[in-house]
């Protein structure tokens, strides 16, 4: 069983959210202090691999660094981003949704503005800079599947050629 995980951080490095799509259980988005070494495991249970874009340079080690959990270790991880890399799609993942023509509720939104939302609802109980970043969230970990679908139609696409 696969799961989909994307992860915000503060300007400080702090995991803000943690989500996660796995397939039979829906997304799950740990937030604030929800997140902890716990409520992250218990989210992985039963899963066999880990899919990421560009999670095995950021998300993964973050998570280690920060909760102390080496889920490289754990479970089979698989970076969607090095899949990209072999098709010539380069970019972050936005750049890569753009190229395939998958699209997402929260265009416009990137790293650092899910930074600054974050701290709009910490620092100011911004309740609607929440909302934007959950549904940021969101889309980065609902598009890993539909990415993830996306490469291995153009790996079909490439064996019928041979």
């Amino acid at each position: 069983m696969n799961a989909y995980l994307d992860i915000e951080t503060s300007f400080d490095g702090v995991i803000t959210i943690v989500g996660c799509h796995i397939a039979d259980r829906g997304l799950i988005q740990l937030v604030g202090g929800m997140v902890s070494d716990v409520s992250v495991w218990q989210s992985l249970e039963g899963v066999e691999t880990i899919c990421t874009y560009n999670g095995s340079r950021f998300d993964l080690p973050v998570i280690r660094r920060r909760l102390g959990l080496d889920l490289a270790k754990e479970f089979r991880s698989h970076d969607l981003m090095y899949d990209c890399w072999r098709h010539g799609l380069f970019g972050g993942l936005k750049r890569v949704e753009e190229q395939l023509g998958i699209t997402r509720r929260s265009k416009g939104i990137d790293g650092w503005d899910a930074m600054r939302l974050w701290s709009r609802y910490e620092d100011g109980g911004d309740r609607e800079a929440l909302e934007i970043l959950l549904a940021y969230n969101r889309d980065d970990v609902l598009n890993l599947p539909v990415l993830e679908a996306r490469l291995s139609e153009l790996e079909g696409a490439y064996a019928r050629r041979d």
